[in-house]
């Protein structure tokens, strides 16, 4: 096999040697390979982003309700978290229908693709796009205001780190994608270790709650703690004051809580065969997982009366933390553990999409509705374009909304349920073609997701529009419309090159002269080199042109060149007085090659510097040029680079 290593003597480029600083070595080809998990590994590596959104969506739907019903906003929290777990269990049973059909990662963009055709397909594209760029802010943030909140909790002297939220979030999407770049994988074991932190954690934080609840003994927040979201005035009757569209507000941001059930279907490739049967399994033990937290998050917060803090730290779930644990050393260690465990999961969430947008960026790009760029490999056998895309989008998301989550989720929810809603149309569609056992009610339970995904869409579009949801309507129809578009060009460009005359026609040479012209800029060893060059392809005729943008300079040239023994060939000085170099020699090759018997080659010296101050103090401009004379017929365009040694080194 042939190896890649250069040869003797020739030094790397300086970006190269950079990037192989910061990355590591280079990975072969051959190292690629897909690690097969057993399913209680990959609950652990799947269930990251989907787990430990049960972190913030309780709170996000008491930041809605507090402000409008006060602490009535405890009552009704119950019934929105059952609605939420309601929706969770239809999506559960539609999930594991398509884990069980489509085994190829991708999860709602192949189902969509699959019954839909390519086009439709690309509604579920920009939803999972978009979804994974604003799972990357939310679960940073969310993740540092666990950090935050346990500094608020437990020292009063650490209270002022709320500034830090802003850069220690952008540090935190650097690292991800830092790591992500020198070839981290998320299928690696270690990535199971803080969903199951995290499910102990809170898992702890619910038995002591539920014990000293049962003993009478379960503390309550101060619901007029400085700092704290203001109450609102309760009311009477049917909702306790709260209007339809306040509670419709709610339900809207504690669909967050959802958010990312549907990594297991686009990861289905880790899982050992049979995979769709382990998928379904670790599906529905991820959603019970899930149900179980919501559940019992939003019960401790409607018995402790935790509520939201205006500037978001500390959250909820660490007041519950410190208000269950207590004082004293215990309760500081277990607060800590929550808290600390809690940070852990949320980042861990954030790398998933590192993983997830890449590879659909890629399979997107492998259909052509995306530039082909995304489906090539890097340095480390990583997407690197899509990590570097997606770290760029997260960053400036990041900062434009301070890192805060309550702006975020008003981004996040409908890019989920938009790909839930494929999901569940694309089943329909399915099983409506097919004549199978049991399709009444796998229609039935698909169509009723796909309704109510639609639905939840809708509350989410119209409740949080003014909060930021505005930008994903808008960008999603112009996000559909450019991939569209890229594949438009892509078939445009394909009917083009298939219009071409085959090769047994097109091989045949049609000219009858061919003529090699040497563009000379200045008299140095770089021109030479390509009158060499010039001699060895054996031409009918070798000829130096110099374009004279300056009189005098060109007049100095041409002496020089007359006097110089060098070489024998003629140079030829082509007028230029309005400096428009590119159009002089359009015109001069369109005149050599008029006849239509006569090929031209025209070479173009490059002086190549190996110092960086070198190449910015000689651009070179052949690309440009060789661009200039693209489109002339008979006309071919080489630029020869030439070495220039570094002064004081030996070439």
């Amino acid at each position: 096999m042939a190896t890649t290593d250069r040869p003797a003597g020739v030094p790397e480029p300086v970006p190269y040697r950079l990037k192989r600083l910061l990355l590591g070595p280079p990975l072969v080809t051959a190292r690629i390979r897909k690690e097969k998990l057993d399913n209680r590994t990959a609950l652990g590596v799947l269930a990251s982003d989907c787990v430990s959104s049960s972190a913030y969506g309780s709170e996000e739907i008491l930041r809605v309700l507090v402000p409008v019903v006060g602490v009535a906003a405890f009552t009704l929290l119950m019934p929105v978290t059952g609605a939420i777990l309601l929706i969770l269990v239809l999506l559960t049973l539609c999930y594991c229908d398509v884990v069980m059909i489509y085994t190829r990662a991708g999860g709602s963009y192949v189902v969509a693709r699959e019954n839909f055709g390519p086009d439709v397909a690309q509604i579920a594209a920009v939803a999972l796009l978009v979804d994974y760029v604003v799972t990357v802010a939310v679960q940073v943030s969310a993740g540092t205001n666990a950090l935050i909140s346990l500094a608020h909790l437990v020292g009063d002297g650490w209270t002022g780190l709320d500034h830090l939220q802003v850069p220690f979030s952008v540090g935190m999407i650097l690292l991800l994608a830092y790591g992500n770049l020198r070839g981290l994988r998320e299928a690696g074991r270690v990535f199971a270790v803080p969903a199951y932190l995290f499910m102990a954690a809170v898992g702890l934080l619910l038995v002591v709650g539920l014990v000293r609840w049962a003993l009478g003994e379960l503390p309550h927040a101060d619901v007029r703690a400085a700092g704290a979201v203001p109450l609102g005035e309760t009311g009477d009757g049917w909702l306790y004051g709260a209007s339809l569209f306040m509670v419709l507000r709610a339900f809207a941001n504690g669909g967050s809580s959802l958010t990312g059930l549907e990594a297991i279907s686009n990861g289905i490739s880790v899982f050992r065969e049979p995979q769709g049967a382990n998928a379904r399994r670790t599906l529905v033990t991820m959603s019970c997982v899930l149900g179980v937290l919501v559940l019992g998050i939003s019960w401790l917060a409607h018995l402790t009366h935790a509520l939201p803090y205006t500037d978001g730290t500390p959250t909820v779930i660490a007041q519950e933390a410190h208000l269950v644990f207590g004082g004293g050393w215990a309760g500081t260690a277990g607060l800590v553990f929550v808290q600390l465990a809690t940070a852990l999961i949320l980042y861990t969430g954030a790398n998933t999409p590192f993983t997830g947008f890449p590879y659909l960026a890629s399979f997107v790009a492998e259909d052509r509705f995306l530039p082909r760029q995304l489906t090539r490999r890097g340095h480390r056998l990583v997407f690197s374009n899509g990590i570097i895309c997606l770290a760029a989008v997260s960053l400036a998301l990041l900062l434009v909304t301070d890192a805060n989550v309550d702006k975020l989720v008003a981004l996040y929810a409908i890019g989920v349920f938009t790909a839930f809603t494929m999901a569940g149309s694309g089943l329909t569609a399915y099983h409506l073609r097919r004549r199978e056992a049991g399709r009444l009610w796998k229609i039935a339970v698909n169509a009723t997701a796909a309704v109510v995904s639609a639905a939840v869409v809708l509350v989410f579009a119209v409740t949080k529009f003014t909060e930021g949801a505005w930008l994903v309507v808008v960008v999603f129809p112009l996000g559909v419309w450019v991939l569209i578009r890229i594949n438009r060009e892509y078939r445009a460009e394909a009917a083009a090159l298939a219009a071409l005359p085959p090769a047994e026609e097109g091989d045949r040479p049609r000219w009858r002269r061919h003529v090699v012209q040497i563009l000379v800029d200045a008299f140095d060893p770089a021109v030479f080199q390509a009158l060499r060059y010039a001699h060895e392809i054996r031409p009918d005729e070798v000829r130096a042109v110099h374009v004279a943008v300056d009189g005098p300079r060109a007049r100095r040239l041409a002496a020089r060149w007359a006097e110089s023994r060098a070489t024998d060939v003629p140079l030829e000085l082509v007028d230029c007085q309005d400096r428009r170099l590119e159009r002089a020699l359009i015109d001069h090759a369109a005149g050599t090659t008029a006849d239509g018997d006569t090929a031209l080659t025209l070479l173009i010296p490059h002086r190549a510097y190996r110092t960086t101050l070198g190449r910015l103090l000689h651009r070179g401009g052949g690309e440009r040029l060789a661009h200039a004379l693209e489109g002339l017929p008979s006309v071919a365009v080489t630029v020869l680079p030439y070495a220039v040694p570094v002064p004081g080194k030996p070439r």
